[in-house]
């Protein structure tokens, strides 16, 4: 997969919109478009470059990008088991290199591992699906 299709298919969730910055894109989910900036909590990006305070995955190699997503505690702790990553490597699923404590995941170019991430990103798109029903109840 292509960044260019993974954007796509990002945008493609229902009640998702795309914000970009800085060459990155973040997937929010925001149905009526009119959410604050305090709530705006994406549940996948993408970067496309190293920034000062993410470096780890050296993404400023050329043609590198790395897919985020965000998961619920549970499925995070199913899915990446305690250990060393490479959090460097190309298409190999990894606790994300500084929001793996916030239940992150991410893959650099997912090309093999797309069919596992694409399924990831079904997940996280539900569990924000949930977290923004909720709020919405709680403010009623």
């Amino acid at each position: 997969m292509d960044l260019e299709d993974i954007r796509q298919e990002l945008a493609a969730f229902p009640g998702t919109r795309l914000a970009e910055a800085n060459g990155a894109s973040f997937a929010l989910y925001d149905p009526k478009g009119d959410l604050p900036p305090q709530r705006q909590m994406p549940w996948a990006t993408i970067v496309t470059a190293d920034t000062k305070f993410d470096n780890a995955s050296n993404l400023d190699r050329p043609g590198v990008f790395r897919l985020n997503i965000a998961l619920t505690r549970d499925r995070f702790g199913e899915i990446v088991p305690p250990g060393d990553y490479d959090v460097t490597a190309l298409d190999v699923l990894f606790p994300h290199p500084v929001y793996a404590g916030q239940h992150w995941v991410c893959v650099i170019n997912p090309d093999r591992t797309w069919p596992a991430a694409r399924k990831l990103l079904d997940e996280a798109y539900e569990f924000a699906v949930r977290k923004f029903d909720n709020a919405e109840r709680r403010r009623r």
